[in-house]
Order: structure tokens, then C-alpha cells, then sequence
């Protein structure tokens, strides 16, 4: 199990802070890549009110090995009281890739 791999959804507040959080990610080996998608927008309920509010999204790859210094690096890092950290286990996929994943996290977490 420590090599399966693991797409963890992270949203940030804007383009430069997702960026500098995920490369200290990959810099400290707890996540192979990040995918940053701009302009999304997220509506939820905050303290009693509906908020709306444009975020970017992180699509993170990681082991389940590694998931716990990757959560503890985002929170760590991550502005919001409460940061979105969703952890889904990948079924399937390239076996090139994924052994890839494996073997750029988890070195020094």
C-alpha cells in the first residue's frame, strides 16, 4: 500500500499562492506534481452565509505513503482556516507514470 498512489484535491485563493505552496510540495518530496487550474469557482456555506467565491485548484499527486507530511505541509502552509484536503486513491492507470509518482515522493518527507 505505501506505493499506491493518490490524487489529493487542494483549492488556494489565488494563482501565486497555489503555485508557490505546490512547489514547496514538490520540493520537499511529498508530492510528484501539481496540476493548477485557474478561474474556479466555489460555492459553499462559511460561518452561516453562502459564499462564492473564484479559487484555483490543485490536482496533487502523492503516495499513500506520503499523504500524511502532505497534508501536514499544506496545512502548514495554507492561508484558509480550514483548507480543502480531499485524498482519492487512483484505481488505475499508466504503470509508467504511476511507478514515477512513487519514485519522486516519499525520498525526504
Amino acid at each position: 500500500m505505501e506505493n499506491e498512489v493518490m490524487v489529493v484535491l487542494c483549492t488556494f485563493p489565488d494563482f501565486e499562492k497555489a503555485r508557490q505552496i505546490g512547489a514547496a510540495l514538490v520540493e520537499r518530496q511529498v508530492a510528484a506534481c501539481i496540476n493548477l487550474l485557474p478561474a474556479v469557482t466555489s460555492i459553499y456555506r462559511w460561518k452561516g452565509k453562502v459564499v462564492e467565491e473564484g479559487e484555483v485548484l490543485g490536482v496533487i499527486k502523492t503516495t499513500a505513503e506520503a499523504y500524511p507530511a502532505l497534508e501536514a505541509a499544506i496545512l502548514e502552509l495554507h492561508p484558509y482556516d480550514t483548507p480543502e484536503v480531499l485524498a482519492l486513491p487512483v484505481w488505475r492507470g499508466a504503470e509508467a507514470y504511476l511507478k514515477w509518482v512513487a519514485g519522486e515522493v516519499g525520498k525526504n518527507p
